[in-house]
């Protein structure tokens, strides 16, 4: 995928498919129950989610192996769209719907959030790439040069994120919100850095500005 926007809402959007799906392995292993309220929790008795308070979710179907069954299948679409069908015309927009329908089926609260987040980010995307814009700027010059490594320390800040404070704390007994704040502090920047600098490397290969490093 050459367009490095579209690299960024690929990579991210499968993140959070695995994340939905994840819940969704969770929701199913809880069985043929009803849920307390709207509220639920995707691994309630799990050792290693308990610093995450057995993950936090939504739904809205009133039986646990069936919202888990659904949040897998909504976010394995969720993660088939992104890897593939991104870049079409509707693509944002189609990561949007889904990523509501993941939030209400049982998806957890983070992955869809952020997977609407990245949609709207998408759609908007399609909509200015080809529009011609304003003289580049020094700054977007540098941050187009950097657009690799900020993508690759997206590749590592979101897996960390979502799973390094339950590793820690169940193989290692450390429960730290100093290092959770961290990592929420790297990934978010980086994801909000990682479309800043997609837009512009975008420019800089389009309008022939000069070749990023």
């Amino acid at each position: 995928m050459k367009n490095p926007i579209y690299l960024m809402s690929s990579t991210m959007g499968a993140v959070m498919g695995l994340a939905g799906i994840e819940h969704g392995i969770g929701e199913i292993l809880q069985g043929n129950v009803a849920p307390a309220g709207i509220m639920i929790q995707s691994w309630p008795n799990s050792a290693f989610f308990r610093s995450l308070s057995g993950e936090p979710a939504l739904t809205v179907i009133p039986n646990l192996l069936a919202a888990g069954i659904l949040t897998v299948i909504v976010s394995l679409v969720f993660l088939a769209w992104s890897l593939g069908f991104v870049q079409r015309k509707n693509g944002g927009l189609m990561m949007i719907f889904l990523s509501i329908l993941m939030l209400l089926v049982g998806g957890g609260l983070f992955p869809p959030v952020l997977g609407l987040v990245v949609g709207i980010v998408t759609a908007r995307a399609n909509k200015t790439l080809e529009k011609k814009t304003a003289r580049i700027s020094n700054a977007q010059r540098f941050f187009g040069k950097i657009f690799s490594g900020i993508y690759a320390v997206n590749l590592i800040a979101w897996p960390a994120l979502l799973f390094a404070p339950g590793a820690l704390n169940y193989f290692l007994g450390i429960d730290s919100t100093a290092i959770t704040l961290s990592l929420m502090v790297i990934a978010f920047g980086s994801l909000a850095l990682g479309f800043i600098a997609g837009f512009a490397r975008y420019r800089l290969r389009r309008d022939g500005a000069g070749q990023p490093a």
